[in-house]
């Protein structure tokens, strides 16, 4: 790889910022200084440094946010702040967020700049539960959850989701899992047994649960388990 590359994809640094530090002498390649933005390293083997710090080629990264209300799934917004806004993170412009939730939704939020683990995650064929905590409009009764494992018709669709599983906690509040992603699921699903989502949370996406001692709006790295919960 170029040098210039390398050092602009390790770090916040634009290629011609690079390159102004390459012709101060703040870089150096096995502790020699060098001008050479082309010069070919293996980063693998060749140890670069930028202002006398070592830089590391990027490993896949893997993150569990805490979505609070009121920001939008989505690496930038003209109009709302969004969740990648509260990551301190190098390069946050590669990250990308496995299963999106509404601006009122909080909870679990998968982030990841791997693309393969992303699908895994967010594809149907993946049969991947996502669990809510829901609150309602108005009281539950005991024959949806019935009507829930068979699927419900949605508006506007012309075929039933796929079974999920509720679980009715007390008469406004319950656990709804379910295996896919439609827009605004949870809410049309309720919606269409007459019912109105006044609150919904997102606790956990397959095997992966939120973590207890995250606030709204901390994150943190997800472990080698949680990472291998989609690894194949």
């Amino acid at each position: 790889m170029r040098l210039d590359k390398f050092i602009a994809t390790t770090t916040d640094f634009s290629r011609s910022e690079v390159k102004r530090w390459l012709k101060q002498n703040e870089v150096t390649v096995n502790g020699t200084i060098t001008n050479n933005p082309a010069q070919h390293i293996d980063s693998s083997k060749d140890r670069i440094c930028l202002f006398d710090k070592a830089l590391e080629e990027l490993k896949p990264r893997y993150f569990m946010l805490y979505k609070p209300q009121n920001l939008v799934c989505a690496n930038s917004d003209s109009e709302h702040p969004t969740v990648i806004d509260l990551l301190n993170e190098p390069k946050k412009e590669t990250l990308q967020i496995a299963g999106r939730l509404d601006k009122d939704t909080t909870g679990l939020v998968l982030i990841t700049d791997n693309g393969q683990w992303n699908h895994r995650v967010t594809s149907p064929n993946s049969h991947c539960f996502k669990r809510y905590y829901v609150t309602l409009a108005k009281p539950l009764y005991t024959e949806l959850i019935g009507q829930f494992s068979q699927g419900i018709l949605l508006k506007s669709e012309n075929k039933v989701t796929l079974p999920a599983e509720l679980l009715i906690i007390d008469d406004y509040h319950a656990e709804l899992a379910i295996q896919e992603g439609k827009y605004h699921q949870v809410k049309r699903m309720f919606a269409a047994v007459g019912n109105h989502v006044t609150a919904l949370h997102r606790n956990s996406i397959g095997d992966i649960s939120l973590d207890n001692s995250l606030q709204p709006g901390q994150y943190r790295a997800l472990n080698s388990k949680e990472v291998n919960c989609f690894a194949n």
